[in-house]
């Protein structure tokens, strides 16, 4: 049997994910909707409730947010962006008349 190396397949993958830019900026925006309840929740437990556990917990949760959020808007803007430049290279790079190795 023929199986396509790993990384074969995983060019593959990563090309399939940069063609899929709906998705990926809906990604990205999800991202900055939860950092900014993060954002704001850390903002509502500094300013807005008395020194605590209380405090610190809703703190916690908005760093928490803050940070999922940061990662899933960085997993959409490189999706955006960089794995669409890594496309327009591979599939610039190739013509349709070359044999594939």
């Amino acid at each position: 049997m023929n199986h396509p190396r790993l990384r074969d397949r995983l060019r593959l993958r990563l090309i399939r994910r940069a063609d899929k830019v709906k998705q990926n900026l809906i990604i990205l925006l999800i991202g900055l909707g939860i950092f900014l309840l993060g954002f704001v929740t850390l903002i509502i437990a500094q300013f807005l409730i008395p020194e605590g556990l209380q405090r610190e917990l809703i703190a916690l949760i908005g760093l928490i947010l803050a940070i999922c959020g940061v990662i899933t808007a960085a997993f959409g803007y490189i999706s955006l962006s960089i794995l669409r430049i890594f496309r327009f290279l591979l599939t610039e790079t190739k013509r349709p008349d070359q044999s594939h190795d």
